[in-house]
């Protein structure tokens, strides 16, 4: 892994590695880094994972075993950008998968807890049209879905 660029942290309870190979699993032009695990000087019990380098979608993250002081919240989010409705269907399927949660607008929960946009890239053509009308079905069609559904905006969209 090349150590130019941004290297984005995310802060575990304890699951680090397990989320790393979660999303090296889920993502194309992904791959686990180094694992770092403590001594008996610590952090933590010896052996234990302290933390994990992975590329996820080819973007570089380290996962950091932190304990329990500080949880992810909707502040900070991911946005996976979809070509199609089976791409919006199989990553939110796959983040909601064991314990994770749908939310409105095509945000998703991990069951780390991490947030995540789920958008297909037509949905951005329509609701930055520039006729306002058009821009505003597919806006208001979006805000009362929970999971996108891309041949419903595009009927909202059109005005049928």
């Amino acid at each position: 892994m090349s150590t130019d660029g941004f290297t984005t942290c995310l802060w575990f309870d304890g699951r680090a590695e397990e989320a790393a190979n979660f999303y090296v699993s889920l993502f194309k032009n992904s791959e686990l880094g180094k694992t770092v695990r403590a001594t008996e000087a610590g952090p933590g019990p010896a052996g234990s994972v302290v933390t994990v380098d992975f590329v996820a979608n080819g973007q570089r993250f380290v996962g950091l075993n932190g304990g329990p002081q500080f949880k992810f919240t909707e502040a900070i989010s991911f946005t996976i950008d979809c070509a199609d409705q089976t791409e919006v269907d199989f990553y939110s399927n796959a983040l909601v998968e064991g314990g994770g949660e749908q939310g409105p607008c095509g945000w998703v929960k991990d069951k780390f807890g991490l947030s995540w946009q789920v958008v297909p890239t037509r949905l951005i053509e329509m609701i930055s049209d520039p006729d306002q009308r058009k821009a505003g079905r597919a806006t208001a069609a979006m805000l009362k879905m929970h999971k996108l559904d891309l041949a419903a905006l595009e009927k909202a969209y059109a005005g049928e």
